[in-house]
């Protein structure tokens, strides 16, 4: 989108502003809460990668035993009705 509009001279300028505007005191903690925030998003992006199934995984899950399967009932197998007419063209 910016292409080429950002060169090392912009981060350069945006460093010395964040210095000028935070204070040198500050930045050690400033970098550890933005570092432990990317680990706890890295974290968390990993858990949600390890939960998802494999794409080739095609096996259906198999309820827990003891448990009867469940009938679909008539009212929930029946068609619908639409409840507008058909718009003609």
């Amino acid at each position: 989108m910016f292409g080429n509009a950002f060169t090392g001279w912009h981060l350069v300028i945006i460093l010395l502003i964040v210095l000028l505007l935070f204070g040198a005191p500050k930045l050690p903690g400033l970098a550890r809460s933005v570092g432990q925030s990317m680990r706890i998003f890295k974290s968390e992006v990993k858990s949600m990668r390890d939960d998802e199934p494999a794409a080739g995984d095609a096996t259906t899950p198999v309820p827990p035993a003891g448990t009867a399967p469940v009938e679909p009932t008539p009212a929930a197998t029946a068609p619908q009705k639409p409840t507008d007419p058909p718009v003609k063209p």
